[in-house]
């Protein structure tokens, strides 16, 4: 596995691990329009490019967007990354591609200072937990798991409680 890294593009294999772009922000929403994640407002991709694209990455493949991670650092936790979205086009699915923008995103500079890495889960999306899970294991580090929202918070019907995995420390 060849790995080639600069400031902002780290090429491995055949893909390129970038900081997005707003161009990138289109996209990431048709990317999510055609999966079973939530889909947010092109208004959210487009804002997370333009104001996280330090925390964000995006994965391509001869220049065609193939998977991202949307996160940034709240202000009251400055030593923990969010990750609010990973997104990763069926062409890749199996190939450990979320793993890898996971692990690109906890590398980066802009997260030199962070000991943690926190997100949200419903408790029947057992692929994201065990991704969660597995960057623990990957550090050699904790995952914790409490609630976070509970179902009733949410309005309308059919959207289940968000527990937070808390992944870290991590050993930097």
């Amino acid at each position: 596995m060849e790995t080639k890294m600069t400031d902002t593009v780290s090429t491995v294999d055949s893909l390129a691990f970038e900081k997005p772009t707003v161009e990138d922000g289109a996209d990431m929403w048709e990317l999510v329009k055609n999966s079973t994640l939530d889909l947010n407002s092109s208004y959210k991709y487009i804002m997370m490019c333009e104001f996280f694209a330090k925390t964000c990455v995006v994965a391509k493949e001869k220049g065609e967007l193939v998977g991202f991670v949307t996160a940034f650092i709240p202000p009251e936790k400055r030593d923990t990354v969010f990750v609010w979205q990973v997104g990763v086009d069926s062409s890749q699915r199996g190939k450990g591609l979320a793993s890898r923008l996971l692990n690109e995103l906890v590398e980066r500079t802009a997260c030199e200072d962070v000991k943690y890495l926190e997100a949200t889960v419903t408790p029947s999306n057992e692929p994201s937990q065990a991704l969660f899970k597995k960057l623990a294991r990957t550090h050699n580090t904790n995952c914790e798991v409490s609630e976070c929202f509970a179902e009733d918070l949410f309005p309308g019907e059919g959207h289940e409680a968000e527990l937070t995995f808390r992944i870290g420390p991590f050993d930097k």
